[in-house]
């Protein structure tokens, strides 16, 4: 084998192989990188958009800004942060079926935080689909250190190309800042201009168009959760005992969420002998 030979074939080696072309026959798909690719969900784990409980202004809202989007009209990229367990991506997921089943072509992607760097690439596979995607990255957040924030700024305004037309990004995070309040505090206090110190991580935020508020249920609406499961998987529990045993549940748990009600109904199905959906 010649010189070249050998330098053409580790050169091969090194460099990625080419992203295949994308079958978007599936509604939704997770995106990998190393190598990159986009994985088709044959069932996507989610709940349906009417036992959405307490979250009505926030479904609203969710559901026309896609809506909008789906048909092509503008519509914004949007953050959902707030209290855990409350339903910000369930809210996403239900959100995205319920559009699909009004008929529209509505494709969803999730990416995961450490894939934030390869976003640039997806972007470019999904310009030129002839579909409409949500981009959905779950549990978004950054520490002091990170970079991947950058990354973010690809999705949300697009540098020189812009946000394809066809893209839309939704994230979900704890924090409404995406960012630690302490580390917020602690480097504006260490900084020379404080305003400036923390601007650009912070602002990120800001180039969201919605911000959605998710905040921690009452006792009336943890309970009426609960209800809304057993009404829709058949699980029928005298009233009294569901109320005790629902409240004895969240109190071992030291709260009440939309999970927290989730994680009782399941117990609460095992024990009736009721299969649900994990």
């Amino acid at each position: 084998m010649s010189v070249l030979s050998r330098i053409a074939a580790a050169l091969e080696r090194m460099a990625p192989a080419p992203l295949p072309a994308p079958d978007f026959g599936a509604g939704a798909f997770v995106w990998h990188s190393a190598p990159d690719r986009l994985e088709p969900v044959a069932r996507v784990s989610r709940v349906e958009l009417s036992l959405l409980v307490g979250v009505n202004r926030s479904r609203d809202t969710l559901l026309d800004n896609t809506r909008h989007f789906a048909a092509g009209l503008p519509a914004n990229n949007a953050l959902l942060w707030g209290a855990r367990g409350m339903g910000k991506s369930s809210l996403v997921k239900a959100v995205h079926a319920a559009v699909r089943a009004e008929g529209y072509d509505l494709k969803i992607v999730e990416l995961s935080r450490e894939d934030l760097p390869s976003v640039g690439r997806l972007l470019g596979v999904l310009r030129g689909a002839p579909h409409r995607f949500i981009l959905f990255c779950d549990d978004l957040s950054f520490s002091h250190d990170d970079q991947h924030y950058k990354s973010l700024k690809a999705v949300l305004d697009g540098g020189i190309e812009g946000r394809p037309e066809n893209v839309v990004f939704y994230a979900t995070s704890n924090r409404r800042h995406l960012m630690p309040r302490d580390m917020i505090e602690n480097e504006t206090q260490a900084a020379i201009h404080s305003t400036e110190a923390v601007e650009e991580k912070v602002s990120l935020s800001d180039r969201f168009g919605l911000w959605l508020g998710f905040h921690p249920c009452s006792q009336d609406e943890y309970l009426a959760m609960i209800e809304g499961y057993c009404a829709a998987y058949g699980v029928a529990v005298a009233a009294d005992r569901l109320r005790a045993e629902a409240i004895e549940w969240q109190a071992t748990r030291g709260g009440r969420s939309g999970r927290v009600a989730w994680q009782f109904f399941c117990d609460l199905a095992a024990r009736a002998g009721v299969r649900v959906p994990s």
